[in-house]
């Protein structure tokens, strides 16, 4: 098990998403981290410390990227969870959907996420986005 600070979480089922976050990341060239989970109780055992990671709590990330559609539990869910959980109340949430319905939005908000951003289709445009997620979240906004 590693215990080194991941920069950033992303708790995403499809692989296919999870390839281009991983791209998208990669050509950003940002130092940091990097750590995926493909379910919520599996992310939220990791992010909270539970279970096997119980005895040496890993750090948490600056950012955490959640995907709304999962199996097991969604990311409204996952959301919720995290934000009654004493230890990633604080962690910076953006939801990262294919959804742009507003009772998603806002529920998403309403939970706690710190911000919403549609998955683009496009690779160009992912990766264009991300970049922007990534400059903002890693390397402008202040952390304590």
């Amino acid at each position: 098990m590693q215990n080194q600070a991941p920069g950033i979480v992303l708790i995403e089922d499809n692989p296919d998403d999870e390839l281009l976050a991983r791209r998208a990341l990669r050509r950003l060239g940002l130092d940091c981290e990097y750590r995926s989970f493909d379910n919520g109780p599996e992310a939220l055992a990791w992010l909270q410390a539970e279970g096997a990671w119980a005895e040496a709590p890993p750090p948490l990330p600056r950012l955490l990227l959640l995907d709304l559609k999962l199996p097991e539990m969604d990311g409204h869910e996952i959301l919720r969870r995290l934000r009654r959980h004493p230890r990633t109340r604080h962690v910076p949430v953006v939801i990262l959907s294919t959804s742009g319905e507003p009772t998603d939005i806002r529920a998403s908000y309403e939970e706690g996420a710190n911000s919403y951003l549609r998955k683009a289709i496009d690779f160009d445009e992912f990766a264009r986005n991300f970049s922007l997620l990534g400059q903002y979240w890693m390397e402008l906004n202040q952390t304590a």
